[in-house]
């Protein structure tokens, strides 16, 4: 029995379904089958691949369960395996760019397979189970849609060209940020990870006390011109404020501004193309290496996950999230209290990717899915433009290695009281 997180069942699981499976195709809109092809980095995969994946999922864990079904085609269990070691061997992450075959008009015709026999199951098998095991694979798809996202941008960049994947909103108009405020934050005992109804993913639980030293959280996220003024001081240059790694990494890598910014520190790349720098949006693509570094050039500190849970859990999940088709972070509104908690960037926190007291991986296969990769990991939280908004909740930890910068990934300042 696959035990996780999931108490209400969605009130109409199939319709559910069937709206995030086409979501996905969506974004593959405007794209031609040379673009979803291609694999600009080991950490990347092909657009093509995700498609293809996360109809292997609905395959192996789902339509699997019956001992009477047969793969649509024993080579792609192969091709199509991520990382599910005791399900059997998997091709090579970096060589993910290689597969020419299947074709896309195979993987397409493989996903309209998989989405009539699951949502044939779904018509006639109401088992709490299958259930369950459906939702955890509309989970694992939405978590494809975000890196379908960054995969392609990190793609179209890599060509010198540098295409956009989508014409998008113009920019703001707003002159002037909101400006920098730190908020006290609950110290004393407090509580976080899941509890209540809905899904949640085994890392997020169990639900557990912890202590909390007094600290503020900023308002909001760090804006580009910020993060500008710490590139202009030399924030690149000086060894002193990055970890060693972290120095390390600038080194090999000749980090010198965020991934995807200009030599002329005035422009950058974004999904809908190059634009220029906007001051007030929130700084992205950074490392846990150089969000660490600017934190202590600002005086500050990254904030812990529980800091951040402790204040997120009483806000609405709102925000600028992949539904609003914008692909890109946005200036942060007026308004009082904690502004930006959910979309826009992720945010970095000083944590690393450990398990909570008391944790327990899923049975079986899907044990590999979270608990696998608590070692040299760091807690990003809040989700992204990228994220879908109904992917969220308070409790969620997003995880990357320190160096990964191809995320829409940023921060928020903190600091002890």
């Amino acid at each position: 029995m696959v035990v996780f997180r999931q108490t209400v069942v969605p009130p109409d699981l199939a319709t559910r379904f069937a709206a995030v499976r086409r979501a996905t195709v969506a974004l593959c809109d405007g794209l031609s089958a040379e673009d979803l092809l291609v694999q600009s980095m080991p950490d990347a995969s092909p657009g093509k691949w995700h498609l293809a994946h996360t109809s292997w999922f609905f395959e192996q864990f789902v339509l699997g369960r019956d001992p009477a079904y047969r793969p649509r085609n024993l080579a792609w269990h192969f091709l199509f395996n991520s990382y599910y070691q005791s399900v059997g061997p998997m091709h090579a992450r970096p060589r993910r760019g290689l597969l020419s075959r299947p074709s896309l008009d195979e993987v397409r015709d493989y996903r309209d397979y998989i989405d009539a026999a699951v949502g044939d199951l779904l018509g006639r098998d109401d088992d709490p189970e299958l259930t369950t095991l459906v939702e955890l694979g509309l989970q694992h798809e939405q978590q494809h849609q975000e890196l379908f996202l960054t995969d392609i941008k990190h793609a179209l960049w890599s060509n010198p060209l540098q295409p956009a994947y989508r014409r998008l909103a113009p920019m703001e108009s707003i002159t002037e940020a909101v400006p920098l405020r730190f908020l006290s934050g609950v110290d004393g005992i407090v509580e976080i990870g899941h509890h209540g109804e809905g899904f949640a993913f085994d890392n997020e639980i169990p639900r557990h006390r912890t202590l909390l030293q007094p600290h503020a959280l900023a308002n909001r996220a760090v804006t580009n011109a910020e993060y500008l003024a710490f590139v202009h001081e030399g924030g690149y240059r000086e060894p002193g404020l990055w970890l060693s790694d972290g120095w390390a990494a600038v080194q090999a890598g000749n980090w010198q501004h965020p991934l995807y910014w200009g030599d002329d520190l005035a422009s950058e790349f974004t999904l809908g193309g190059v634009r220029a720098l906007d001051p007030h949006e929130p700084v992205c693509h950074l490392s846990y290496f150089e969000a660490e570094a600017f934190a202590r050039w600002a005086d500050a500190r990254l904030p812990t996950e529980a800091e951040w849970e402790s204040a997120a859990q009483a806000a609405r999940i709102k925000g600028n999230f992949q539904e609003t088709q914008r692909f890109h972070p946005r200036q942060a509104q007026p308004g009082e209290g904690l502004q930006q908690l959910y979309g826009d960037v992720w945010e970095w926190t000083a944590s690393p990717y450990v398990s909570y007291p008391g944790f327990r991986p899923l049975p079986g296969s899907l044990g590999e899915y979270n608990g696998k990769f608590m070692c040299g990991q760091w807690v990003l939280r809040g989700g992204s433009c990228a994220t879908p908004q109904h992917h969220l909740r308070a409790s969620y930890r997003n995880f990357f290695p320190p160096h990964a910068r191809w995320q829409f990934a940023g921060l928020r300042l903190g600091h002890d009281r």
